[in-house]
């Protein structure tokens, strides 16, 4: 079903060694309104949803996990050449504790992800209400992020994540318009 290309959507570069900004990424890389949390509530509501619009859920989840890939990459290269006191001024020295330079699937506060995360109420407009407002929330936590940063190479990488963003809320907003359509002429999910 899918095919992997060993390389990233968009290239990942960083400017300088920087632990506090890599904590703040993993606000996308663990967090509620993550990438990892994007991905699977996408692709697990395809199976409750009709036909037509299976598809995009499984080509925004897939691509989601290319975003989860470009933001642990960020967070690998802002933190290899840290060294653990670095770390610790970022507030990472628990993970440094438990996992060296490997990050496990958390938010900014240490708060591991959870399946809790994952939003699905099985009727297909009101999941696609949730997928908006999930893509709106992740495409404003890029801006914050952009805002965060001075490294202009990192803000580059973080714009084209932002970017994403909107097209995928643009997108699912087309498909409730395809199936309130539906709706209306009786064809009732």
């Amino acid at each position: 079903m899918w095919i992997y290309e060993k390389k990233l959507q968009y290239p990942v570069k960083v400017s300088k060694c920087d632990p506090r900004m890599a904590r703040y990424l993993l606000e996308q890389y663990g967090g509620a309104d993550g990438e990892l949390s994007a991905a699977l509530r996408y692709l697990n509501q395809r199976y409750a949803i009709p036909d037509k619009v299976i598809g995009l859920l499984t080509d925004i989840g897939t691509e989601e996990f290319a975003h989860l890939e470009m933001i642990a990459t960020m967070i690998y290269k802002l933190t290899k050449d840290a060294n653990v006191e670095q770390l610790e001024a970022a507030g990472l020295g628990a993970n440094y504790a438990g996992h060296d330079h490997a990050f496990i699937y958390r938010d900014p506060e240490g708060f591991p992800w959870t399946a809790a995360y994952i939003q699905a109420k099985g009727d297909p407009i009101a999941d696609l209400y949730e997928d908006i407002a999930a893509e709106e929330k992740a495409r404003a936590t890029y801006q914050w992020l952009i805002d965060m940063t001075d490294d202009v190479d990192l803000q580059d990488g973080l714009k084209f994540l932002r970017e994403r963003e909107i097209i995928h809320s643009m997108r699912f907003k087309e498909a409730v318009e395809i199936l309130k359509a539906d709706r209306e002429h009786k064809k009732v999910y």
